[in-house]
């Protein structure tokens, strides 16, 4: 399998580029680990951010919830998560949904080293 198809299909879908290289187990944690934490995030009424705000702390949340691929287009294309942060829950709401993107984009990264022979495999 391309290094490069791995790192993009394991962006697009979190466990995703471990599923490709046969690292079944890993794939299959991160997915739920991930997934369920962007859930936990939109039902927490999370701010789910937009791409041209201009402010630099929003286009950085915008980097961070896109890195989690397809369910980030998913929120948008459904209108899932709120548009502002509204109490103390939305805020934590808000934090789990960045987090998630980040942990996929360091898991499609992990998915790429390991099919480029970089990292050994365990």
């Amino acid at each position: 399998m391309f290094p490069a198809v791995v790192l993009a299909v394991g962006w697009l879908l979190p466990g995703a580029g471990h599923f490709l290289i046969g690292k079944w187990v890993r794939a299959l944690l991160l997915f739920a680990a991930i997934l369920t934490m962007y859930t936990v995030g939109l039902m927490l009424s999370g701010k789910v951010y937009l791409p041209n705000t201009g402010d630099l702390m929003d286009m950085l949340g915008f980097a961070g919830q896109l890195g989690i691929g397809l369910p980030y287009l998913l929120a948008r294309l459904f209108d899932w998560g709120a548009a502002s942060v509204v109490n103390t829950l939305a805020d934590y709401g808000t934090k789990f949904l960045v987090v998630g993107g980040l942990l996929n984009i360091i898991s499609a990264i992990d998915a790429y080293s390991l099919a480029n022979g970089r990292k050994a495999s365990l």
